[in-house]
């Protein structure tokens, strides 16, 4: 789950992306799902430009992201993916787990809030679109 709504950042995403992300939200096998829902609402309140339009410090579907974990200063290096091409192992994080919806539309600078693997929040600043 991401931060409460009034704490999100702003995002900006891609009418690519988004119709993309809308095929998948309506599979019967995702469509209820809780970060389906949380990406509904993600949809509804981002800015959604053309893709000749993106700014290119905008994580975007496919984006490889470096950010940095505030508190201990670890740096992650992600790839934002669908779903069936996740692979945690290889950083490859898919856009239905709480740190990828969480990241999607973001900008270079931002800085969100997103579940640990504990139920410590983790906060996350966004440093560098790879």
């Amino acid at each position: 789950m991401t931060a409460p709504q009034e704490a999100q950042p702003p995002i900006v995403l891609s009418t690519t992306d988004v119709a993309q992300i809308e095929r998948l939200l309506a599979l019967p096998a995702v469509e209820n799902l809780p970060a389906a829902i949380l990406l509904a609402d993600e949809i509804a309140r981002a800015t959604v430009l053309p893709p000749e339009q993106m700014p290119a410090d905008v994580v975007t579907m496919n984006s490889t992201v470096v950010c940095l974990e505030m508190h201990s200063g670890k740096e992650h290096r992600l790839t934002l993916t669908y779903p069936g091409q996740a692979d945690a192992s290889a950083g490859k994080i898919s856009l239905l787990t709480p740190m990828g919806s969480a990241l999607l539309g973001l900008a270079v600078g931002q800085v969100i809030d997103w579940p640990g693997p504990t139920e410590r929040r983790l906060r996350v600043q966004v440093t560098q679109i790879a």
